[in-house]
Parts: structure tokens; sequence; C-alpha cells
């Protein structure tokens, strides 16, 4: 790519990382939260980027642009809104990206719903993102597209005869090929990720799985180098496919469980709970987290350790997630029925051993939970990388909890060496797992967790990112606000 000193980086994801909402008949604008915003608004913002996506409302009209320009002169870089239609959202969200690609690439393919109407209307939205994409983006930009929403972009921009430079990042797992052929567009879906000129990954698991896939479909693909970044040659052009993992701005974290009023509302769980074990599950309600399991679980430890009741308590927070979809509706009902089982099963006068609660909570109160916690439960069936592992460690101030991990998450590539790894659906081992975790040597317990939190510490949010545009910029990073990552180890 020629260095015209005029370089941005214009990021692409379904959503914007705003979100417009109608109150008492006005619209207004509301900003997002999250480790994504978090790192990249920055790098936009000193630079005069854009971020392309969709603001979240389909009924806003006119109102819908004028809102995001007055957003945009505070923030400090452009947004660009792709219009939705409901049908769309229905079609492509819900849909194609939702009913289909989820499961599919969490293993769950007997979820899917494969309507080829889903599929149409996914490459329908695609290009229109692209199209906006070309119309707002010049040659010397880097174009960053995230997630399995959009797929299609690189394909879409060459098709229209469009030059860019482009990277492409999976927030979420790969399939191996025996689940992945399972998708009825299976070769088309794959050929246009290798129209990106870099294709990320959570763990090296991920890249290997699309490899292989690239391999059977389309045979006589070359892989050549070693190490986070390979490249892939395949029908005459070249692309690189690289490891990445995601993590969170870890002083931030840190910064809020160390701070006096979060360390008294941890506190203050604890003196609720009269000072008994705290084991915490913290997640979006979906399937994929293993949420109905780890009660299970909770109930194995129960039956099989007696001595435990009445000296330990599991809090379950659960995010509200597509609430208007029946599946996640019965999901919420299974939860609530489990949860008053095992509570029916085990409670004593002056303790219940489940607390579930179902509602988002402040990153502030959250982190006071973690703070809390003695044992963090982090199982999901099958996750892209599970930020709750790093969230917790980096919560974990005294250095003296532990972190139980599913080995299908991908955070465990990275966190194998001193987290326990459990099975989720193994539920008498995940049981095991907690009664050696509450007996473990204090001493081991600490070097373990502060070896985790020194790993999130150096491996942040800030170092993913720079990590994969040095991939994706051949390293030419002068044109971007340069990441200290040092700065960022500093406490």
């Amino acid at each position: 790519m020629t260095d015209t000193g005029m370089r941005r980086l214009v990021v692409v994801s379904n959503r914007l990382p705003v979100a417009l909402k109608q109150i008492d008949g006005e619209w207004t604008v509301q900003g997002g939260a999250g480790g994504l915003v978090t790192a990249l608004a920055p790098v936009l913002k000193n630079r005069g980027g854009l971020w392309i996506g969709w603001d979240g409302a389909s009924g806003a009209g006119e109102d819908s642009q004028r809102l995001l320009d007055d957003f945009s002169a505070d923030a400090g870089y452009d947004l660009k809104s792709v219009p939705l239609s409901e049908e769309d959202v229905q079609k492509y969200y819900f849909g194609f990206s939702n009913e289909i690609i989820w499961p599919l690439f969490h293993d769950l393919q007997t979820r899917c719903r494969f309507d080829p109407e889903y599929w149409r209307s996914y490459l329908d939205v695609n290009f229109r993102f692209a199209e906006t994409v070309a119309r707002m983006t010049s040659s010397d930009d880097f174009i960053w597209v995230h997630d399995y929403h959009l797929m299609h972009q690189a394909f879409f921009l060459k098709s229209m005869g469009i030059k860019r430079s482009t990277g492409f990042f999976l927030h979420i797992p790969f399939p191996p090929p025996d689940i992945f052929l399972k998708l009825p567009w299976r070769q088309k879906l794959i050929l246009a990720l290798t129209e990106f000129d870099l294709v990320g990954f959570q763990t090296t698991q991920d890249r290997d799985n699309f490899i292989k896939s690239l391999n059977m479909l389309s045979p006589g693909a070359e892989v050549e180098g070693e190490g986070a970044v390979v490249s892939v040659r395949l029908r005459g052009r070249e692309f690189q496919a690289g490891t990445f993992p995601i993590s969170i701005d870890f002083n931030q974290f840190a910064d809020m469980a160390g701070d006096p009023e979060v360390a008294h509302k941890a506190f203050q769980i604890r003196e609720a709970l009269k000072h008994r074990k705290i084991i915490i599950g913290v997640d979006r309600l979906d399937y994929t987290k293993g949420i109905p399991e780890r009660i299970l679980a909770i109930r194995e430890l129960l039956r099989h350790y007696p001595d435990l009741r009445g000296k330990i308590n599991f809090i379950q927070i659960a995010v509200p997630s597509r609430e208007d979809v029946d599946e996640y509706r019965d999901l919420r009902d299974e939860i609530e029925l489990l949860v008053g089982r095992v509570n029916g099963e085990f409670s004593i006068p002056g303790w219940v051993p489940v607390h579930y609660h179902y509602r988002g909570l402040p990153q502030r109160e959250l982190a006071s939970y973690y703070a809390a916690a003695d044992i963090a439960l982090v199982t999901p069936l099958r996750d892209g990388m599970n930020l709750v592992a790093k969230e917790y460690c980096a919560c974990n101030m005294k250095e003296a909890g532990v972190l139980i991990l599913s080995e299908f998450a991908g955070a465990a590539a990275q966190m194998q060496e001193w987290a326990y790894l459990v099975n989720p659906y193994d539920f008498e081992g995940v049981a095991k797992a907690i009664h050696r975790a509450l007996h473990w040597d204090v001493e081991e317990r600490r070097e373990s967790m502060h070896e985790l939190r020194e790993h999130v510490r150096g491996h942040n949010i800030y170092w993913w990112v720079d990590s994969f545009l040095q991939a994706g910029i051949s390293k030419n990073l002068q044109d971007f606000p340069a990441v200290d990552t040092v700065r960022f180890e500093e406490n």
C-alpha cells in the first residue's frame, strides 16, 4: 500500500459504537462501551478515522445521520450509518448471522436453520455495507472489518473494482471442517474470506480450522511461514492468516477494583454472604455459555461434598439477550427451573446455595463482584475468547482467586498454564475442580493468579490492536497513533 501520509483507519462492524434510542418520542445517541470501543476510539480520533455500521434503529430517518454527526464532532472521528430495514434485521441479523453462523461456528449445528432467504438477505446487506465503504473511503485507507456479520466485504469491494487494503477479524470460533462443511454456502463464504489481505482469528486452532476447510474446498492452497501470521497462496493471489487473541483494558478493570468505593461494595457482598466462599459466573444469556451445565455442576458439587453445604455460594449473573427470541426465553425458563431445583434440594435456614441475577450490571458493580469472588467459573460450551476470564483476573487485586476455565474457550489457549481447565459437559469433573480449588495451597493459588494477571496486563486490548495493525499494514504504523504498550504495563 502506498504511503501518502493521509492514511485513515476505517472500522466496519455490524453495529456502530453508539446506538440511537427513542426516549419520550425523541431520538438520542447513547455511547457504547466495551473493549473494542475503548481500544479503537482513540486510534480513530487521533487521525480522523471512520466507523461504519448500523445505528441500531430502523425508524430514525433523517435524524439518524444528523445525530451521528453531532456525536462525531465531540468524539473526534466520523460515524456513518448503514440503514437496515426491519426485514433486514430479521433475515440478515437474526436469521443468517444468528440462526446459522452463530450456532454453526460454535459447534452447535443442530440449532441451525438453513433458510435460503437468510443467505440472500445476508449478501444484500453485505453489498450495501460494501457500497458505503467504497463511497466513504479512499485507496489509502486501511479497512478493518469485524466479525461474522460482514464476511463478504472484500469480495464485494473487488467485484465493484474498488481497490482497498482490507483486514478481517473473526471474534467467534472458526469450526473444524466436518462442522463448517455442513453450511450450504460453504465454498462461497470461505472464498469470500480469502479476498481480504489479512484474516485474523482468536486462536491458532481457529486459524488451522480455516486453512483445513479451505484446503478441502479449494485444493491447492499453499501455506508458508511459522508463528502467529502465515501467508496463504491460492489461485494466483496471496493473503495472510493470523492469530490475534483479543483482550481487555487491564488497567481500566484493575483501577476499578482498586477504587475504595468498589472495594467497599466487594466487602459488603462478602458480608451479606457471611464470608462464605464465593463462586461467580458472569455471562450474556446464550446457549453457548453453558449456564445450565454450570448449575448442574454446582448440584454435583453439593451432592458429592456435603461438607460444603452452608459454606459456599454460587452467584450467576446472566445479562439479558435477545429476549424476543423464543429459544432464549426457553433458555431463561430452563435456568430458572434448575436454580429452583438446586436451591430446593439443598437450602437450609439462613443459606441458599445459588443466587441468580437476571440483569445487566454497571461495570463498577461488576468489578465489585469479581473482587469479592474466590473462584470464577468460566465454562462456556464453546467461545471465541471469553473476556470474563480476563476481567476477573484483572480485578483480583489480592491475587487470591482461582480461575476455572472451559477448555473450549479461546482463552484456554493463553491461560491453560495457570487456570484449572475443565470440560463443561463433565459435571462431576467441574465439581471436582471446584473442590480442589477451594482447598488449593494459598501460595500456589497466589502464584497462579499473579501469572494470569501479568499475562493479561502484557497482552491487553492495546497489544491486540497493535499486533493486528502491524500485520495488516506491514508494520507501517506511523500513519496511526502509536500504541505504547509499555505505558500500559507500568501499573
